[in-house]
């Protein structure tokens, strides 16, 4: 009896350690192709905290699309002028990586944005703080795709000038956080 006990011990010590040990190795380890995403991914990053658009080149395709709130922007030149157009409008932004992570082709990344907006293309004219999960999607370690997801309440900064517009017109009820009152002038 005591020989049964002992090997079907040991037998289900091996099957639990055997799943274990392999899954725990592989899912926390990237792979070639995720380490060179996440590389490239760095890249365009400094890009954005830099100005410097010199390594653009070398980590974006030439068909590169970026899906924005204004429309899809073509081409790995349209990167370079949002780059330009960062640094000419918001000069002391600053970026922090929270997380990134890289799975299979795509790499996301958690941002938190401060800095001090100048009121254009919907931009809060003073400071802000937001949070945005980018994602990336790449084809041979270059970014083919782009999508930018802010948090509600950071969107709702920028459209704060649009809901104080329609509570006036139409009698809305809309009360946006106090940041979100600051940029708004009063109700007449």
């Amino acid at each position: 009896m005591k020989k049964v006990f002992f090997a079907a011990f040991v037998g289900i010590i091996c099957i639990c350690n055997s799943c274990t040990s392999d899954t725990a190795t592989t899912s926390s380890k990237n792979t070639e192709e995720e380490q060179k995403n996440l590389a490239a991914n760095d890249v365009i990053t400094k890009a954005f905290e830099t100005g410097d658009v010199s390594g653009i080149d070398s980590v974006v395709a030439d068909d590169f699309m970026d899906h924005t709130d204004r429309g899809d922007m073509k081409g790995r030149d349209s990167l370079k002028a949002a780059v330009k157009w960062i640094h000419a409008n918001m000069k002391d932004m600053k970026m922090k990586k929270i997380r990134e992570k890289a799975d299979g082709d795509y790499v996301w990344s958690w941002m938190k944005y401060t800095g001090t907006g100048n009121g254009t293309m919907g931009m809060p004219n003073g400071p802000y703080d937001m949070d945005a999960i980018e994602l990336s999607k790449y084809k041979d370690g270059k970014a083919v795709e782009h999508w930018s997801f802010m948090e509600m309440q950071d969107a709702m900064t920028f459209l704060a000038p649009a809901f104080f517009y329609l509570r006036i017109q139409f009698g809305l009820q809309y009360e946006p956080r106090q940041e979100v009152q600051e940029v708004l002038p009063p109700l007449p």
